[in-house]
């Protein structure tokens, strides 16, 4: 797992929830411990898809819950890519 892809996505995670990049850790929901909602899911989703030009399909977006699983999805999307 690419450590810079991860600080990537926490950084975006940072800028729509408000959170500190230091409290936003892989075990971390999106939901329950850092009260984002389906629109900032939304909004981090594009943010990701335009910082590592991915595309994550609509019916994955509801499925990524945690920051790990996040980056997992990434790190896949970017696999598939080459």
């Amino acid at each position: 797992m690419s450590s810079d892809i991860a600080m990537e996505i926490k950084a975006i995670i940072s800028d729509v929830s408000g959170y500190d990049v230091e409290e936003i850790t892989f075990e971390k929901n999106f939901f329950s411990d850092l009260e984002i909602d389906s629109i900032r899911a939304i909004e981090i989703t594009v943010a990701i898809e335009k910082k590592f030009k991915i595309s994550v399909r609509d019916e994955d977006v509801p499925n990524i819950t945690t920051v790990k699983q996040a980056v997992e999805l990434v790190n896949e999307l970017l696999e598939q890519k080459k």
